[in-house]
């Protein structure tokens, strides 16, 4: 049986031939991403948001009516909610944003759960009420918070290993390769208008992961050859080392694909913004290592003079004593 092969053996694509025109279409993505963060903003869930959620279970019927619940709780005036299956098909969650009278008065928010549980009683007597939780703006706020410094921090850090592993060059290269990858992302939800929850935040972080592993490989790659080609100009190096490591970057992220994108399109609604995120952070995860954190080591000023391996003692010794059998 042959081994199957995405890409071939001894590839030599220029990439770095379009280095400009990507990174200008580059900056026009992340310009317009948060163009439309600051514009239109993001959809927040109830964990961002603030609001109640009901778990229920229709006992007495194998699907639970979304559409019908959608449209029965939509008329009680707490705006569009969220119907989501979870687990069984007959299991759902309903999420509603509360207004903003009932912010900090469990009573208000309890009587709003009344109305809202009495109204799918009224068409679904079997209907069994799993839990009912409420999530208060303040509370709410400190999660968008505390995701925000989440994020923050593991690109920090990230940045601040990359550049004690390789050189500086690299860290800035990497911080800006995850900034691409984190900025499309939350563009795409923001003209989705796809709900953003704690479950993004966890897709965004594992983009960050994915997007390290493919950069690390890429660079440590660029790394050995400019130890070995240190006269060879950067920008054939650079196209070099992507090319080497190309069968290995495409081979997993199509390994990757295979598994998300069915889920993508068969998987259940509660779980579609975690894939999509994931599924777009896989795609700009791999054209990132490979647009932009290549080619910005060339205007940060990378050189194989950076990579000279130090002489070891035993290495000198060594070269001393040749030195001294030469001269007699």
């Amino acid at each position: 049986m042959r081994l199957l092969k995405l890409v071939p053996d001894n590839t030599n694509i220029k990439f770095l031939r379009w280095r400009v025109p990507f990174y200008v279409v580059s900056m026009i993505l992340i310009a317009a991403s948060w163009g439309l963060i600051m514009t239109k903003g993001l959809n927040y869930g109830v964990d961002f948001a603030g609001g109640q959620e009901i778990e229920a279970t229709f006992t007495k019927q194998a699907e639970a009516p979304v559409a019908a619940l959608r449209e029965q709780v939509g008329k009680l005036g707490y705006g569009d909610p969220v119907i989501q299956r979870f687990g069984a098909p007959n299991e759902v969650s309903i999420r509603t944003k509360l207004p903003e009278s009932a912010e900090g008065n469990p009573g208000a928010a309890e009587a709003i759960s009344k109305k809202i549980i009495a109204a799918i009683r009224a068409s679904n007597p079997d209907v069994r009420i799993e839990s009912v939780s409420t999530v208060s703006g303040k509370v709410s706020g400190e999660f968008r918070q505390t995701a925000i410094y989440a994020l923050g921090a593991a690109m920090l850090a990230i940045s601040i290993y990359i550049w004690v592993r390789f050189e500086w060059q690299f860290g800035v290269g990497a911080l800006f390769a995850l900034f691409h990858d984190v900025s499309l992302t939350l563009g795409m939800f923001a003209l989705f208008q796809l709900e953003f929850s704690l479950q993004i935040i966890a897709a965004i972080l594992a983009i960050i992961g994915y997007s390290l592993n493919d950069t690390i490989v890429v660079y440590d790659r660029i790394r050995e050859d400019l130890k070995k080609y240190r006269k060879m100009p950067l920008p054939e190096l650079l196209d070099m080392s992507v090319n080497e490591t190309l069968a290995r970057t495409v081979m997993t992220s199509a390994t990757l694909l295979v598994a998300l994108i069915p889920l993508l399109f068969f998987g259940p609604e509660s779980l579609f913004g975690l894939t999509a995120a994931i599924v777009l952070g896989i795609f700009v995860g791999t054209y990132s290592s490979i647009y932009m954190a290549a080619p910005i080591l060339i205007w940060l000023g990378v050189s194989g003079d950076s990579f000279v391996p130090t002489e070891s003692a035993i290495e000198r010794q060594e070269r001393l004593t040749r030195e001294r059998g030469s001269k007699s």
